[in-house]
């Protein structure tokens, strides 16, 4: 028989940097075989490559979350004779992340110096893998400054050494920094820098880390859809990359997740998913975190007993193993479960504790002062429980204050918002009405009203010169303002006589109609015909209890609030004389908020009208076909203006810098005729598509914002043009919040998708009414009534109730 061969053995260098590339780009497991048969394989023989690859093994043992197995590995004493190579350096550096992995902040500290001292000495050019070792112990152990000076050498080595994998490392590591220090914005920056190398470089360690991390920035500013998204990336990366320890980190996010959503269901199941993998690592701190999930989700499903049977053995964990955030978390629950057992000194005592700890994170603060507040008003302690509410929208107000990008911002009050409802329950049963609607009012359109220029003063409880009888007269309307709430929502009728306030049922009941209905008026049928069920309910839900204060005729200001930026009011369906469609009762107009609604009236005197007409661009692409009335329209509505008064874009001039460039504020008319997108993940992302100029072809709303206007009207013409993902406090984001935010005093913007062949026809009855001097509200209203009179397919909502008029300041 013959040999089949002989094969060169591959050198132990060619091995080692294999193992090490695999480990960088997140294949673990694959890394970990091939270190240990290298381990056993160089055992006899070969004392330099027998360490070498042990101390790669611990290292990817660390990074798999086994740091025990990695300690124990690395037990025995290095060789004399490898003091002053680079196995010492790492042998430090390995030893010093298990043991900070396991909390042994001491011991960590002792490794990293020695790995320092080590590579200053004999090996400078593992300075920048020290230096990232270190700033991670640093932030473990909350100490940031530190943490941020270390991350920040790394990243100056990285970039001069040509080091990519390290860069984006440390790049990660300085968004961990910022998030710690709750610097969101500054956070999900890095995080974007290093995701983008790290997928550029395929590897998968980094990118399982960034993309959760970036999940988790975004959870804490409130926008839950985001992190979902991001948390669901991160899981399967760690997956697919053998990274236990990190799946069950993003589990348990995931978990966090879907509770803000009350989805508990869901949050049950990804809690539970992460603590048998956490039991299976023996992560305690996972372990702890995974019950403390499971006891706040007990609390709000199956009761006291079962939260406190989590709680519990999370509490015995923590004093095994201390982690300042998980036992905050813990003592939380403890405090809500004595709350729930009329336990009252003992929840006192529990939530004062999370407060006055220099750990407690700034939400972890203020939902502890919120719950002490609930505490006080149970034991009838009004001024107590009003002085912790006012504390807890403080602590929200000062972390909101600190993100400076609009985009993100706009979606913080998402994650706190409960907090509001809380206080608002709070006045209610205190008969303080008048005083729930401001605590109402301090959420509502936050980011519109300071980006036009109230003050903060303006903006905090109680509010500066808030009439709301004063703006009802001023305005010449009723006006609906909209508060829905997990356990109860409520509505204030507004008028120049008076405040009423309403009860209405808890969020989940209003939030499944209006999906029913808005689903409805957008299909195949006509809802009065079919005597819509959920368009009845809506309407005794929502204005049966106010239709004794609204006169027939009437102007109804609606402040929407929560999934009620969905629908349009006026094809809700009114029972009496004979069912019909609100609109032919009342003339409704949109605001997010009353304090911006009362500076509407206070605008200067009207200007002559002049025109700004940009439309019928040329098509980008096939996903984005000409619209075959475009044109028409642009006639249609520029005959009401004389050329004097007016610009018109159209065609291959119909591009986004015609816009930008023309000076906007001179206009008192803006008009857009041209497809529209709505971006759910990015609302300032949201866009009018016009003609193509180099690579660009989208008016994107953040830079809408950002050109100052004065123009009595704009519409948007196009579909979804009022947005598509209403947040907490801002309602619907996307053009028509950016053309507000920029100074617009009244929008006209579509709710979905928009007819291209009937609305030509219905821009020219718009404009032919306002010619006549008549209000845009009424116009507005006089259009959609000639398409429900005419006795054409055009009756059906679908084609008028899309357009809706928002009112800014």
């Amino acid at each position: 028989m013959f040999a089949a061969g002989c094969r060169r053995a591959r050198p132990p260098q060619t091995i080692y940097d294999e193992v090490r590339q695999k480990s960088q780009k997140g294949d673990l497991d694959g890394a970990l075989r091939e270190a240990d048969q290298a381990a056993r394989e160089y055992s006899s023989g070969n004392t330099e490559w027998s360490w070498r690859f042990r101390v790669l093994k611990a290292q990817i043992l660390v990074l798999r979350g086994s740091p025990q197995d990695a300690l124990t590995l690395l037990k025995d004493p290095l060789p004399d004779s490898l003091r002053a190579t680079d196995v010492a350096v790492r042998q430090q550096m390995v030893l010093g992340l298990a043991h900070d992995f396991l909390q042994q902040y001491d011991e960590a500290e002792t490794n990293l110096a020695d790995a320092a001292q080590s590579a200053r000495a004999h090996q400078p050019a593992l300075l920048c893998d020290v230096m990232l070792s270190r700033g991670t112990l640093e932030a473990d152990r909350k100490n940031f400054p530190e943490a941020e000076k270390a991350f920040g050498q790394a990243l100056s080595l990285a970039r001069s050494e040509g080091r990519p994998f390290l860069e984006a490392s440390a790049l990660g590591s300085l968004g961990n920094v910022a998030m710690g220090q709750e610097h969101y914005d500054q956070a999900v920056d890095r995080y974007k820098e290093s995701l983008q190398l790290s997928q550029t470089l395929g590897a998968g360690y980094s990118l399982s880390k960034t993309l959760g991390n970036m999940g988790w920035s975004y959870f804490a500013m409130g926008d839950f859809e985001n992190a979902l998204a991001l948390y669901k990336q991160a899981e399967a990366a760690a997956a697919q990359s053998g990274l236990p320890s990190d799946r069950v980190y993003w589990l348990i996010n995931l978990g966090d997740t879907y509770y803000e959503q009350r989805d508990y269901s869901a949050a049950k199941s990804a809690s539970l998913e992460a603590l048998a993998l956490a039991q299976k690592l023996g992560d305690r701190s996972a372990i702890a975190q995974c019950l403390n999930n499971l006891s706040q989700i007990a609390l709000e499903s199956s009761g006291a007993d079962s939260a406190e049977s989590f709680n519990r053995q999370a509490l015995a964990l923590e004093r095994a193993n201390p982690d300042d955030t998980a036992a905050l978390d813990s003592l939380l629950v403890s405090g809500r479960i004595q709350a729930a057992r009329r336990d009252y000194p003992s929840a006192e005592k529990t939530f004062a504790q999370v407060i006055g700890d220099s750990h407690s994170e700034s939400s972890q603060r203020w939902e502890a002062q919120a719950r002490l507040g609930e505490v006080y008003q149970a034991e009838s302690r009004p001024d107590p429980a009003q002085r912790a509410f006012l504390d807890s929208l403080a602590s929200i107000g000062k972390v909101r204050a600190s993100v400076k990008k609009e985009d993100l911002r706009i979606s913080f009050l998402s994650g706190a918002i409960n907090f509001y409802g809380d206080f608002i329950d709070f006045l209610v049963s205190q008969k303080r009405e008048n005083d729930a609607l401001e605590v109402a009012e301090l959420s509502s359109g936050r980011d519109l009203a300071e980006g036009l220029g109230s003050s903060t003063a303006n903006l905090s409880f109680p509010i500066r010169n808030f009439h709301p009888r004063e703006t009802a007269a001023a305005t010449h309307s009723v006006i609906l303002d909209y508060w829905l709430g997990p356990r109860h929502s409520y509505l204030w009728a507004i008028t120049p006589a008076r405040v009423t306030l309403f009860t209405l049922p808890p969020s989940e009941e209003i939030d499944s109609l209006v999906a029913s209905y808005r689903q409805a008026l957008t299909g195949p049928r006509d809802v009065l015909e079919t005597s819509n069920a959920a368009g009845q309910k809506l309407f005794q839900i929502l204005v049966a209890p106010a239709a004794s204060l609204i006169p027939h005729g009437a102007r109804v200001t609606i402040l929407p609030g929560g999934s009620l930026s969905a629908i349009n009011f006026e094809a809700l369906l009114a029972p009496a004389p004979h069912l019909h469609y609100w609109i032919e009762d009342v003339d409704v107009v949109n605001s997010d908020s009353l304090m911006l609604l009362a500076a509407s009236e206070r605008k200067q005197a009207s200007r002559p009208a002049k025109l700004l007409l940009i439309g019928a661009p040329v098509s980008p692409g096939g996903e984005f076909p000409n619209l075959p009335q475009a044109a028409s329209e642009i006639e249609l509505v520029e005959k009401y203006f004389p050329p004097s008064n007016r610009r018109v874009f159209s065609g291959a001039q119909a591009t986004s810098a015609a816009y930008l460039q023309s000076d906007p504020s001179q206009y008192s008319v803006i008009h857009f005729v041209a497809h529209g997108t709505s971006s759910r993940s990015a609302p300032l992302d949201s866009a009018i598509i016009l003609t193509k100029e180099g690579d660009s072809y989208k008016l994107y709303a953040r830079d809408i914002m950002n050109q100052p206007l004065r123009a009595d009207l704009v519409t948007i013409s196009s579909c979804f043009g009022a947005g598509s993902r209403f947040f907490s406090g801002e309602g619907l984001v996307g053009l028509t919040w950016a053309f507000l935010r920029a100074g617009a005093h009244e929008v006209i913007a579509a709710l979905w998708e928009v007819d291209d062949a009937s609305t030509p026809e219905f821009m020219d009855h718009l404009y032919s009414e306002m010619h006549k001097g008549v209000p845009p509200d009424i116009a507005l209203r006089d259009a959609k009534l000639s398409f429900l009179h005419s006795g054409t397919i055009y009756r059906r909502p679908f084609y008028w109730a899309p357009f809706e008029i928002y009112r800014g300041s």
